[in-house]
């Protein structure tokens, strides 16, 4: 079973490469970020054309997230349980279902904007909200992960320059004490290390030739349960769908199950 998470960097843009990849890659499960549509606008017509189910949270904008399936597509849960409101409104960051043996939420982590601001302690509260609300999916024997765009890089290593992200969002003790206590509900890091790259990152940014720099970020995730772990045959970053024209400034993270 494969399963991998991509933010797309909306989906309407990248419809034509995400496709292509999925039909290429094989890809059971997807769990998608950033979509920048609205649940119906969301093509799920050209995904059941390939045989896949969709889950839907989006409202436009910039968030959006989804979960897409062709193994089944169950107990889909839109929006995160607890979650808290930014500016009077929960936006569409979260969303779980079961597919096949294996349940997955697929999360787009609030950005921060810079330390200090209401957005920040928003992503705080909004990662303690997480916390509680996998705890229970995170002790059970069934295959469990938590996949997506976690905008926090978990150590200096996952970025490509440390000294440049002194005091900035995404690498704050308490972003990555936030990440610890997620891990601690019984979840780890199925992505090791050292994989094909020395460093593998997952997010470059499109100015001043990130991606060609390899100036870049690890910070798209996979944390999965003690059976989903075990499970894992192989996992990868594919940076060859970072390339060329038109590719969103993320890499999809895949990971191919034994279950």
């Amino acid at each position: 079973m494969r399963i991998a998470t991509w933010n797309v960097n909306s989906i309407t843009a990248r419809l034509p490469r995400l496709l292509a990849w999925l039909e290429s890659t094989g890809t059971d499960v997807l769990c998608l970020q950033e979509a920048k549509t609205t649940t119906e606008d969301f093509p799920a017509a050209q995904l059941r054309d390939l045989g896949y189910e969709c889950a839907v949270n989006a409202t436009g904008r910039w968030n959006g997230v989804a979960v897409i399936s062709k193994v089944g597509l169950e107990d889909v849960v839109v929006g995160l349980p607890g979650g808290p409101d930014y500016e009077g409104v929960q936006e569409p960051r979260a969303i779980s279902a079961t597919c096949g043996p294996v349940r997955v939420w697929s999360v787009y982590v609030p950005n921060g904007r810079e330390v200090g601001h209401d957005h920040y302690g928003y992503k705080l509260r909004w990662l303690e909200a997480l916390r509680e609300a996998v705890a229970e999916d995170a002790a059970r024997e069934r295959p469990f992960a938590v996949l997506g765009d976690f905008n926090i890089a978990p150590t200096d290593e996952d970025v490509w320059d440390p000294a440049l992200f002194v005091d900035s969002t995404h690498v704050t003790p308490a972003e990555r004490a936030a990440l610890a206590a997620l891990r601690d509900t019984g979840l780890s890091d199925v992505v090791p290390r050292p994989l094909k790259y020395d460093r593998p990152y997952t997010y470059w940014d499109y100015r001043l030739l990130g991606f060609p720099k390899n100036k870049g970020m690890r910070i798209d995730l996979v944390y999965g349960n003690a059976p989903f772990a075990g499970a894992v045959k192989d996992s990868y970053v594919d940076r060859e769908e970072r390339k060329g024209k038109g590719a969103s400034d993320h890499a999809p993270v895949v990971v191919d199950l034994d279950v």
